[in-house]
């Protein structure tokens, strides 16, 4: 059982831009501000006794948890040099973990299942081969839902609050910006005022002093929001911020506000 209970051991919860595939281990120089940002978020975080990510790459009809033991590598991109394809995260999982977490979801109407066959993809080992390399803290990974529903992402959310009592860190681990055709490849920083746009609303939405209904009720209804199909031609590197949103209960602070690939993206933190 991890530690619990006491103020000192409350799950922390972050969502964040996890870059273009390997491009940040690799060293592409318009990763630099998103890997300068990875390599210090540690110093501002208690070291967690295990580690949640819901990665913006693994949908399944049911909500799904790694429960292997030594999870394996899933490298879940394409058309990179060879060392791409070399790089390891041996970090532990944690079954027992998996497990509470199932049982939460089920409690709360929600259908999952366990997956000891899945391994690690991008959207954990990139950031958290940054962020603690030496991968001794056991780490797995939470699928998001098919269909995208923003409603049940945020359920998803709701359901994991009994977790926020223990030592461990949450990662929703997306993109605050996600349109592949609009990148800079290249890494010019050029303004995007549609970019912009999105990317206040999203802060004012999360950080605001509003109400947590009226919060949940904008993400809800995110496509409403000025550029929102333009940032998000799909959603599915967004909705990690519904389940951290709807488990955190309360307004965020933004620790990151630079580019990745030409373009502005967020991260937040509650």
């Amino acid at each position: 059982m991890l530690n619990q209970s006491n103020s000192q051991n409350q799950a922390q919860i972050v969502y964040f831009s996890h870059g273009g595939g390997p491009l940040p281990i690799l060293g592409d120089a318009s990763h630099k501000a998103m890997v300068n940002f990875m390599l210090q978020l540690p110093s501002r975080l208690r070291k967690p006794d295990a580690i949640l990510v819901i990665s913006a790459h693994w949908e399944e009809s049911t909500a799904t948890l790694l429960s292997a033991d030594t999870p394996a590598m899933f490298y879940d991109y394409y058309g990179f040099p060879d060392e791409a394809y070399e790089i390891t995260y041996p970090a532990p999982g944690s079954p027992e973990l998996a497990n509470r977490i199932i049982s939460l979801l089920l409690k709360n109407n929600i259908s999952a299942r366990l997956d000891p066959q899945r391994g690690f993809d991008h959207g954990l080992f990139i950031p958290l081969k940054l962020m603690y390399p030496q991968a001794d803290i056991p780490s797995l990974q939470l699928s998001l839902l098919r269909g995208l529903d923003p409603t049940a992402h945020i359920a998803l959310g709701k359901a994991l609050r009994e977790l926020m009592v223990e030592n461990i860190l949450v990662i929703g681990s997306g993109f605050s910006f996600h349109n592949m055709s609009a990148f800079s490849w290249q890494g010019m920083n050029t303004p995007d005022p549609a970019n912009d746009a999105f990317q206040n609303w999203l802060i004012e939405g999360c950080t605001g002093p509003i109400s947590q209904s009226e919060r949940e009720q904008l993400l809800i209804e995110w496509q409403k929001a000025p550029s929102a199909r333009y940032c998000h031609p799909r959603e599915e590197h967004l909705l990690p911020l519904h389940v951290c949103l709807g488990m955190a209960d309360k307004p965020a602070s933004t620790i990151f506000d630079d580019y990745i690939l030409g373009k502005r993206g967020v991260a937040f933190l509650w």
